[in-house]
């Protein structure tokens, strides 16, 4: 390639003339070098492209998609736009249906609508986020807010993490979702400005001061008094057992002396058995002791006994 310029170099005419022809070749190649290289863009994976031409402005049918591209150069000139889901985080003070202030942060998943590029360029620009997403948010929040108590906010919210293309389920009259309800207005208010809400949640939920404190003296109060409850309870389990345990043991003692009334031999058996227990312990001990019958309980002397 070297050589190839020298012997370019070499055929030029030499002096001013020589000079001018040189200047202009360099001049031509490099127009074309720029003219090729403003002709040609590419297209990054997850992005959109849209044409804005200087005399027709934002060409309506043409979305880009990704690739290598050309353009006239001057003429036309791309916008892309990234149509990857970006999460944002957006916080609104509003007010419940009982006049306490709620503190409220959302997590939205949000995307373009491919398909709308050229409108949402027309209306929003590039920064749409930044000019839909927060009022949006806060006129939802809201709206909804408002429908509901303080404590229905913590008892009914709940937690939605699945894609919102997938079909909402109505929710009862008597058990609405507050998440529910905010996924679904959120996502029908953001279909007006070319906007696809993959996913909503709550991602924090608080009140003022006044009202915690309110909530958790309550929570204390309903503890104690579920405890105060266990206790009583206690108190009378352990009572109907003394009366059951009393009243067998009254009974153990009639049917005894019906027993003993009937036959007095049982008496017999357990004084003969005693002294078995008395003769076996005296047995194994080491001491020498001497012990009458009367000492045995046998009572032998006893004619009543003997028989």
């Amino acid at each position: 390639m070297a050589q190839n310029l020298k012997d370019l170099a070499g055929r030029l005419p030499s002096g001013p003339r020589g000079m001018g022809t040189a200047l202009k070749l360099l001049l031509g190649a490099g127009a074309v070098a720029y003219g090729v290289r403003e002709s040609v863009f590419t297209v990054e994976g997850g992005q959109r492209a849209i044409f804005f031409n200087r005399i027709g402005g934002v060409q309506q049918d043409t979305i880009l998609a990704e690739g290598l591209h050309f353009r006239i150069p001057w003429f036309q000139y791309p916008i892309i736009y990234d149509i990857r889901a970006r999460p944002r985080k957006i916080s609104s003070p509003t007010g419940s249906k009982d006049l306490q202030m709620v503190n409220i942060s959302l997590r939205v998943l949000s995307r373009p609508n491919a398909l709308e590029l050229p409108s949402m360029y027309q209306r929003l620009g590039l920064d749409y986020e930044e000019r839909v997403l927060p009022s949006i948010v806060n006129e939802v929040l809201k709206s909804v807010v408002a429908k509901f108590n303080a404590s229905q906010l913590i008892t009914q919210r709940a937690q939605f993490s699945s894609p919102l293309e997938r079909p909402f389920p109505s929710p009862p009259p008597s058990d609405p979702q507050v998440s529910l309800l905010i996924r679904r207005e959120l996502t029908e208010r953001a279909k007006d400005f070319s906007l696809i809400l993959d996913d909503v949640a709550i991602t924090e939920l608080s009140f003022s001061r006044e009202y915690t404190a309110a909530v958790e003296a309550k929570q204390v109060a309903q503890q104690e008094a579920q405890r105060a409850q266990f206790l009583v309870e206690k108190a009378k389990q352990e009572q109907r057992q003394k009366i059951v345990q009393a009243e067998g043991e009254a009974e153990a003692a009639k049917m005894l002396g019906e027993a003993l009334g009937k036959n007095p031999g049982y008496i017999k058996l357990r004084k003969i058995r005693a002294a078995q227990n008395i003769s076996k312990t005296i047995a194994t001990s080491q001491n020498r002791i001497y012990l009458t019958a009367d000492n045995l309980v046998l009572n032998l002397q006893d004619e009543s006994f003997t028989r």
